[in-house]
């Protein structure tokens, strides 16, 4: 017989994380604009999900989202959180879009769903432990400073550099040159254009990079050159990821089958959750078109989450999952992801095994619906 477990009521959290400046080809953020949810059950216990906006690439902020969450949890009154495709077609039906706060919804559905069954949220979705390594990311600044940068996270054992550019080509190859020549070629560099060039700077930028050794670049133009994708590729010297452009699993078939990118990175914020994110996954594998979990400024819940994705996705084969090292001057959670230097690892507990600091969410504003 099936299995129902009814939602109570869901508890929301203005969940700001201070922290120090952070740049990228779109804009600076002072804090993280974070929201979490408790998604209390008839059962005894809750979910957890977390969401992190970042206004300048997803078109969300903290606002936002915690106004649509109200809705949301209006939406979920006495609904059955085990099925999770008919809740997470509620909040579709409702508003097309606002995938970073649909995220945490989701999140804290498949931390019900696992805790249900007593289970890691890796093992409830079939997956099983590996060794993750995530890149460190280098916003950006003056070449020689962002060098500096690169030569202390070589120091602290970084294997692997993810440098923010976008803001002039010309500027950006010497910083790549920079950064190279400061710490050798035993590392490995990738770049993240955050969607900063146009075309022509696209081709030079990564031309002249192609003695580099750059492992790839991440979203090179603005969205709405997605059809001049296929032309770069063709000219890049350096394989060609894509981000902004792929929110879900049908932008991810449009970008395979159209021969506009060699990887995909997934982030929750983007895809809407954990749902959406296993269907680009699997499509991708299918299309051997390898993944990358990337993110936000998330803190360690929802990064909990991410690696417990990754366990049960073996076509994700690289990780931007740096992002509780980025700065936050705080730290929220309670459990969850571990740092061994670059490494990350999480205790066998039920669910997402990650939840708030009391006295964190006492400082925090709150809404109970």
């Amino acid at each position: 017989m099936q299995q129902h477990i009814y939602i109570k009521h869901i508890d929301i959290y203005r969940f700001s994380i201070a922290m120090e400046p952070f740049t990228i080809a779109t804009g600076t953020m002072r804090y993280a604009q974070n929201v979490l949810i408790r998604v209390h059950t008839d059962a005894g216990f809750y979910g957890v999900g977390e969401c992190s906006a970042f206004p300048m690439i997803v078109g969300e902020t903290q606002e936002t989202c915690l106004a649509i969450a109200r809705d949301f949890a209006k939406l979920w009154d006495s609904q059955d959180a085990l099925d999770i495709p008919a809740r997470m077609q509620q909040l579709h039906n409702f508003t097309a879009g606002n995938y970073t706060i649909k995220s945490a919804f989701d999140m804290a559905l498949y931390d019900i769903a696992a805790k249900n069954v007593g289970l890691p949220l890796y093992a409830f979705l079939g997956g099983k432990k590996r060794e993750v390594e995530t890149d460190i990311t280098i916003g950006i600044a003056e070449p020689e400073a962002m060098a500096q940068k690169a030569v202390k996270f070589k120091e602290s054992g970084a294997t692997i550099l993810k440098v923010k550019l976008g803001k002039d080509a010309r500027q950006d190859v010497e910083r790549i040159k920079q950064i190279r020549q400061a710490v050798g070629f035993q590392m490995r560099i990738r770049i993240d254009a955050n969607q900063g060039w146009n075309f022509d700077d696209a081709v030079y930028a990564l031309q002249a990079m192609g003695n580099l050794d750059v492992e790839f670049c991440e979203q090179p133009m603005r969205t709405w050159y997605n059809s001049r994708l296929p032309e770069l590729l063709q000219l890049s010297p350096v394989k060609i990821m894509a981000d902004e452009s792929v929110y879900t699993h049908h932008d991810a078939r449009q970008q395979i089958e159209s021969g506009s990118c060699h990887y995909i990175n997934i982030k929750l914020a983007k895809s809407g959750g954990i749902y959406e994110a296993m269907k680009i996954h699997d499509l991708a594998a299918r299309q051997q078109i390898p993944c990358m979990m990337g993110g936000m400024l998330e803190s360690r819940i929802a990064l909990s989450a991410k690696l417990h994705l990754v366990y049960a996705c073996s076509n994700i084969k690289f990780f931007d999952m740096d992002t509780c090292m980025l700065g936050h001057l705080e730290d929220p959670c309670l459990g969850g992801v571990t740092y061994n230097g670059y490494y990350l690892n999480i205790e066998d507990t039920p669910g997402i095994g990650a939840d708030a600091r009391p006295e964190f969410l006492d400082s925090c504003e709150h809404w109970g619906i």
